[in-house]
């Protein structure tokens, strides 16, 4: 096997790679590749691993010698997949690997919104906790999660692993179904249309890829149907949201609150509708929901696995 990891930076400087250069003989690796240097880099390879690099079908025909495309994430949407099937290449993706950090990360941005931690933190730093009349703070409504519904989009490993942990907090699971998908039960959880699973969440935590037909799921419209003090949280991919609608929903007060950990462009050189300041209850974080340590190494078993199993 001749192998190259175009990005291997992405994976961080801490984890052991090990297990993929014993499985590959060695192999190259760049921390990281620009667009014009990809097809300079690929060639004479038969596999080649990325996580956030591009791979088009300029690229893909002409390296004949690629057999092999390891996207070292779950996502493949860096990928022309398409390309990929007409020339014969195999993709391979990380699945499972994630559902403990991301669903920890997940749970993390449900209770900052629903606690307001963030604003009580600002408003005892600012000095407003000093100048109270009485013992304490309630100036942001606090919403208790025992008891309410959350709905799952997307209910794979990450979405179960929330379900999980939110069950252990006392709240009711609702499971949408994504476009052309069919309602009903799974796990004991029902499974009912979008457009009735909005109306009736307290929390809506998005676990799907991004296609064509999850692209802008919820919008003007979708928000509209939610409670005014219902929360969304989206630790999957940024497109899945108008982000401009729910900015709007969020200073109108159409929703509650938002946490995201996912934006359309990431990173955001050309600024985002969520980064503007005085958008009230709103968390943004910089795509770190999957990045503990362990869920990297992770990453690195398996794709190493993923190698030998198709080699």
């Amino acid at each position: 096997m001749k192998a190259v990891f175009l990005d291997v930076t992405t994976l961080g400087n801490d984890v052991d790679l090990t297990p993929i250069e014993r499985v590959t003989g060695g192999m190259v690796k760049h921390a990281a590749t620009s667009p014009g240097d990809v097809l300079e880099r690929i060639r004479g390879f038969d596999t080649v691993l990325v996580n956030k690099v591009v791979l088009a079908r300029e690229h893909i025909e002409q390296c004949p010698e690629l057999k092999t495309i390891a996207v070292v994430a779950t996502g493949l949407n860096n990928v022309d997949l398409k390309a990929a099937k007409d020339y014969g290449i195999r993709v391979l993706n990380v699945t499972n690997y994630g559902r403990s950090t991301v669903a920890q990360h997940t749970m993390a941005l449900m209770l900052a919104l629903a606690t307001r931690l963030l604003d009580y933190d600002r408003d005892v730093r600012a000095g407003r906790w000093g100048k109270s009349d009485m013992f304490c703070l309630m100036n942001h409504p606090i919403l208790e999660l025992e008891g309410r519904t959350l709905g799952i989009i997307g209910y794979g490993d990450l979405g179960q692993g929330v379900a999980e942990r939110a069950k252990a907090f006392g709240m009711k699971i609702l499971l949408g179904a994504r476009p052309g998908q069919a309602a009903g039960e799974v796990d004991g959880y029902s499974r009912i249309p979008l457009d009735e699973l909005l109306p009736q969440a307290d929390v809506l935590s998005l676990h799907c890829l991004l296609t064509e037909e999850t692209r802008h799921l919820i919008g003007a419209r979708e928000l509209q149907l939610m409670k005014p003090d219902a929360l969304l949280i989206n630790t999957s991919r940024g497109g899945l949201v108008d982000e401009q609608a729910l900015a709007d929903a969020l200073r109108n007060g159409v929703i509650g609150g938002a946490g995201f950990d996912v934006l359309t462009e990431e990173p955001p050189r050309n600024g985002n509708p969520l980064l503007i300041d005085g958008i009230p209850n709103l968390i943004v974080t910089p795509h770190s929901a999957w990045a503990s340590r362990e869920a990297r190494q992770r990453i690195v078993e398996i794709t190493a696995h993923n190698l030998a199993s198709a080699s």
